[in-house]
């Protein structure tokens, strides 16, 4: 499980706000998205090798609301998002473009004024608001499972505090290219058949927030014990009940695994929720 960062280099020192990668009852820090996609890449080498099965979640968006893929790319496919902005998207440790890939995005849709608001830059953007006066989206605000999602932020906010477009724009490229470099190996959910050796997955932590709020103790880091817990919960749910969570239908928009199954969830954590 992967908890993932739109931003720059974290540092050497372990930290929040950075990128997590947590398997079995363990969690690893990664600095930049650099070190994670290349983590990421020798992992799946490994479980190819070793004949395994593997599914790996993300925690941010896989598609945009219902419009967005076929006004971007002229089509209603969500990974054809993915290829155009792994096409635009320049990243570095200490620097990337997505506030100026977003007012793009803003003056070709929506004459400037959205879908995209939330310039975290001291320099102006043309086309990306910093706030949402004056904003106007041309598509819907959330997908589908944010709206049944209390507590989600919508992938349009790209800073302030809990936004998570950033992690959208900077995250879809990583994950276009380790598909890519695994040909007829990765299936993305929901919109390809499981029928390969690996699997990403798009996840929410907060499904299970009071469960982390009872693991995280005054020293530990909330990211860490997010994925360490996420990890433990799938990896432990019976093969049919997880079965039943991937039965979705949401081709354009992508889902959040578990989301509806939020008790199957809490009941694999070890923590009584509040009755």
């Amino acid at each position: 499980m992967v908890d993932w960062s739109g931003g720059n280099d974290a540092g050497p020192r372990p930290r929040k706000d950075a990128i997590w990668i947590g398997e079995g009852d363990s969690a690893r820090y990664m600095r930049n998205r650099m070190l994670a996609e290349a983590a990421l890449s020798d992992r799946i080498e490994q479980a190819l090798i070793a004949g395994e099965r593997l599914l790996i979640g993300f925690d941010f968006p896989f598609g945009y609301p219902a419009g967005f893929a076929r006004a971007l790319t002229g089509r209603d496919d969500p990974l054809a998002v993915w290829r155009w902005l792994a096409g635009r998207i320049e990243d570095a440790p200490k620097e990337n473009n997505r506030f100026d890939v977003a007012g793009d995005i803003n003056r070709a849709l929506g004459a400037g004024r959205g879908p995209f608001w939330g310039n975290g830059l001291k320099r102006d953007i043309g086309g990306l608001p910093r706030t949402k006066s004056g904003y106007a989206n041309p598509f819907p605000d959330r997908r589908a499972c944010e709206a049944r999602a209390k507590g989600a932020f919508t992938c349009w906010q790209l800073a302030g505090a809990g936004a998570v477009g950033s992690q959208v724009l900077m995250g879809l490229p990583v994950l276009d290219r380790v598909r890519a470099a695994f040909p007829d190996c990765i299936a993305i959910w929901p919109f390809e058949p499981l029928d390969r050796p690996v699997t990403f997955v798009e996840i929410w932590p907060s499904l299970v927030n009071t469960a982390v709020r009872a693991a995280t103790g005054p020293g530990d880091i909330r990211d860490a014990v997010q994925v360490r817990l996420m990890a433990g919960v799938l990896a432990g749910l019976d093969p049919a009940r997880l079965a039943a969570m991937l039965a979705v239908d949401a081709p354009e928009e992508g889902w959040i695994l578990g989301l509806g199954f939020e008790t199957d969830l809490h009941n694999l954590t070890g923590v009584t929720l509040c009755r």
